[in-house]
């Protein structure tokens, strides 16, 4: 799986995105939400990008095969909130597989199976009706997007109960040291709370005002 992945793994979404928002990077996938709390992912991106169908109906999940254990599906529908491309058949084969979870930019179905299975996944909501002939796969592994951030094959994807957050491969090791910085700090402030310190004269020794801006701001 990868070192930086497992670093990763110990980080949360808000201290990630305040990382990429030192850098400048866009990296939250907005109203991009678990469909059921506890849930936590954190791998590389195996992208998926759909179409509405044309003439000759094409396939809506076949690609499930050729994602490894440990990555995360993340599909790109558009943001269609009117049919779904997740549902029980394919959670329960990711499961099997050992894939880490799934983040849809649209819905999916099938919610009571998800849960069962205790399986990730992260999405705009649930809508009961199929994707089957409404929508198709156009191409895996091509640069996607997700409530408008671009998403590419081996992007390090990272979800819990606060959201989703997306990090570029090319900077995904000093994304990570500026989001332990972080947290190491805001556990100083905490700590020092808890002993008695105000929250303004922590948070002003400490700069934490500062923590999530470009540094030439």
């Amino acid at each position: 799986m990868g070192e930086i992945i497992e670093k990763f793994k110990g980080l949360d979404t808000a201290s990630v995105s305040d990382a990429l928002d030192k850098l400048g990077i866009s990296g939250g996938l907005h109203k991009i939400k678990p469909v059921f709390q506890g849930s936590k992912i954190c791998g590389r991106a195996f992208t998926v990008h759909y179409v509405p169908c044309g003439f000759k109906k094409g396939n809506v999940g076949d690609f499930l095969d050729d994602v490894k254990p440990g990555e995360v599906i993340v599909i790109d529908n558009g943001g269609r909130d009117y049919c779904t491309v997740w549902g029980d058949i394919m959670t329960i084969t990711a499961n099997k597989m050992k894939i880490e979870g799934t983040v849809i930019d649209g819905v999916c179905r099938d919610v009571p199976g998800i849960i069962k299975e205790k399986y990730p996944v992260f999405s705009k909501g649930s809508y009961m009706v199929t994707g089957k002939d409404r929508v198709e796969v156009d191409a895996v592994n091509v640069p996607v997007s997700v409530s408008g951030v671009q998403i590419k094959r081996g992007d390090i994807i990272l979800g819990d109960d606060s959201g989703v957050v997306v990090v570029p491969k090319e900077i995904e090791e000093q994304v990570y040291e500026i989001a332990m910085n972080i947290e190491k700090i805001e556990t100083q402030i905490i700590n020092e709370v808890l002993s008695g310190s105000s929250l303004k004269e922590s948070r002003e020794r400490l700069k934490y005002h500062n923590l999530q801006t470009k540094d030439n701001e």
